[in-house]
């Protein structure tokens, strides 16, 4: 008795689709393109000219990779998939800023339980849009199914960044000093962070929709539809002024209690006035349905304040004045805010963040 024969695509995995997938997706991937990207045609790899490094005196390299998280089930609830692809970007872009590197070509991957060309595309393009804000070439990604590990309409993100720096001009908090002044750029709100404890605030179970008109409307609205801030042309002009930053720190998962140490030797830590700023409204309301208190806000999501840099208490004036010009395009995406001096280097002596409410 003759079977019938099996392929790939019974399995669930259709290579054709795929193969479509890659040229719909083409215009978008190369609109991130610089000069630097090697158009060869290396069929595996993505090529990039390191020689724009000659005019460093000894260049390093910069990687760092992360992912989207449970935002993703956002999208998947409301079925809007344009923003996830500028969280991804973000951060890791974000992260690498941090060091004082610029950011060079990101990597993309998808993983779906089936390919659904419509949604990848969307989120594709919003990965080209991300890249495009950090000013970085995607140079390349991998789509890939799988069925009966991944339900159909399920998919998850990673995204790996690598960038380049002057050794000389690393930023690693080696030179901060009790008595500097701490810097704080807004967010657009909740940025990728911290969405396990929205959901389950928000979400039926932690994963369905909420009844409330009020409550979709708000999700929709103040949390999927605001991705997060790429910082690269608000830092960027500060950096290539020489702008006497000592340190930086990407404010995400961990929120200020775990991001803020980063920037320290252990013999420091940093006091924060929160009065100095205004938070977005978002965490007011996130804080009064939980309800979470004021120290768990802190250590969840990052309170409006979506990047913090330490400067000399000298130099702290002008450089705000600085930042607050090269901000200036973003606050509509931060809620009107503008940077702000939020804090201070202090001695330890028990613990390295001190907020006082």
């Amino acid at each position: 008795m003759e079977s019938k024969p099996v392929s790939y695509r019974d399995a669930g995995v259709d290579t054709h689709a795929g193969q479509a997938f890659v040229q719909r997706i083409k215009s978008a991937v190369q609109s991130t393109y610089s000069a630097d990207v090697i158009h060869d045609q290396a069929g595996f790899a993505g090529l990039f000219d390191a020689s724009s490094f000659k005019d460093m005196q000894a260049p390093a390299l910069v990687s760092s990779t992360d992912g989207v998280g449970t935002k993703l089930k956002l999208a998947q609830i409301f079925d809007r998939h344009d923003t996830v692809g500028v969280d991804l970007v973000a951060m890791c872009a974000n992260d690498l800023l941090v060091t004082g590197a610029r950011a060079l070509f990101f990597l993309d991957y998808i993983a779906a339980g089936k390919l659904n060309q419509e949604r990848m595309t969307a989120i594709v393009e919003g990965v080209a849009h991300g890249c495009r804000q950090a000013r970085c070439a995607l140079l390349g990604g991998e789509t890939a199914e799988h069925p009966d590990t991944m339900a159909p309409d399920d998919y998850d993100l990673a995204g790996f960044v690598v960038g380049v720096v002057d050794r000389a001009k690393i930023i690693n908090g080696a030179n901060v000093q009790a008595g500097d002044a701490v810097i704080g750029l807004p967010s657009s709100g909740v940025h990728s962070n911290g969405m396990s404890l929205v959901r389950r605030v928000f979400l039926k179970n932690g994963v369905e929709a909420p009844d409330s008109a009020l409550d979709r409307e708000f999700l929709l609205n103040e949390i999927l539809l605001r991705p997060t801030i790429i910082y690269e042309d608000a830092v960027r002009p500060l950096l290539d002024e020489s702008a006497p930053i000592r340190a930086m720190a990407h404010i995400t998962g961990g929120g200020f209690y775990e991001n803020a140490p980063r920037m320290l030797a252990g013999t420091l830590a940093i006091e924060f006035d929160a009065s100095a700023w205004r938070p977005p409204e978002l965490f007011s309301r996130i804080a009064e349905r939980g309800p979470v208190e004021p120290r768990e806000m802190f250590s969840v999501f990052n309170m409006g304040i979506g990047l913090m840099m330490i400067v000399p208490a000298a130099d702290a004036d002008a450089v705000l004045r600085r930042a607050r010009e090269a901000f200036r395009p973003f606050e509509a995406q931060a809620h009107g805010q503008t940077p702000a001096l939020i804090g201070r280097v202090i001695p330890r002596t028990t613990e390295p963040v001190l907020i006082r409410f």
